[in-house]
C-alpha cells in the first residue's frame, strides 16, 4: 500500500514537471520558429516612444485617425475581459446598440449611404481585442482622414495600401490593416507634410 501510495507520488511529480515545464517549454520553441514576432508583443514606437501593442486594438475616435472595430471588452479594449457582448443578432438592446454606431459613424462619414457601412464597423469582434480591420474598411474612412489632416486623399490611400497586410502564405486569412501600425504611419507622413 505504502510503495503504491509513493509510485503514485512520483507519478504526479514527474507529470506536474512535464506539463507545467515541459510542455511550456515547447510552445515557447514553436513560438520562437513559427509564431508572429517570434512569440513576443508586437510593439509600436513613434519617436522613440512606445504608443501600443500592434496585436491588441485601441480606441480611436478622432476624425485624424483611422478608427477600429467596437469592443464590448470590458470599457473597451480591456484584455482582462476579454469576449465579445453575447447579444444575439434578434437581441433589441444590441439592435439599438448597433444602430446607434451606424448613425455616429455617417455622422462622420456624411458621403456614405447606410448601407456602405461596413458591418465590421458597427459590429464588435468575438475577442473585443480585434486591432485589424479589412482594406475596405480602412478606404470608406480616407476622406474623413484626409480632410481633417488637410492631405490628399491620394496620400492617405496609399498609406493604407502600404500598411496592407495580406493572407498569411498567400493562403490563410483574409487581408488585413492593423489599425494601430496604419495611424502611427500617419503620424509620421503628416510630420514630413
Amino acid at each position: 500500500m505504502i510503495s503504491t501510495l509513493f509510485k503514485s507520488f512520483k507519478l504526479t511529480v514527474a507529470f506536474c514537471i512535464l506539463f507545467s515545464v515541459c510542455y511550456i517549454f515547447i510552445l515557447w520553441i514553436f513560438a520562437q520558429v513559427a509564431g508572429p514576432n517570434k512569440g513576443n508583443a508586437d510593439v509600436v514606437e513613434l519617436n522613440g516612444k512606445i504608443v501600443g501593442a500592434a496585436n491588441v486594438g485601441q480606441t480611436f475616435t478622432q476624425d485624424i485617425y483611422f478608427w477600429g472595430r467596437p469592443s464590448c471588452a470590458g470599457d473597451g479594449y480591456d484584455a482582462s475581459s476579454s469576449g465579445g457582448s453575447n447579444k444575439g443578432p434578434s437581441n433589441e438592446e444590441y439592435l439599438a446598440e448597433v444602430e446607434s454606431r451606424i448613425d455616429t459613424f455617417l455622422v462622420h462619414h456624411p458621403y456614405l449611404k447606410r448601407g456602405e457601412v461596413p458591418a465590421e464597423m458597427v459590429t464588435a469582434s468575438g475577442s473585443g481585442l480585434d486591432p485589424d480591420i479589412s482594406p475596405k474598411a480602412a478606404y470608406v474612412q480616407v476622406q474623413r482622414v484626409a480632410a481633417a489632416r488637410g492631405l490628399s486623399p491620394e496620400k492617405v490611400m496609399a498609406l493604407v495600401s502600404a500598411n496592407t497586410e495580406g493572407a498569411l502564405l498567400g493562403l490563410f486569412g483574409p487581408e488585413k490593416v492593423n489599425v494601430l501600425k496604419l495611424n502611427v504611419a500617419l503620424e509620421k507622413a503628416a510630420m514630413n507634410k
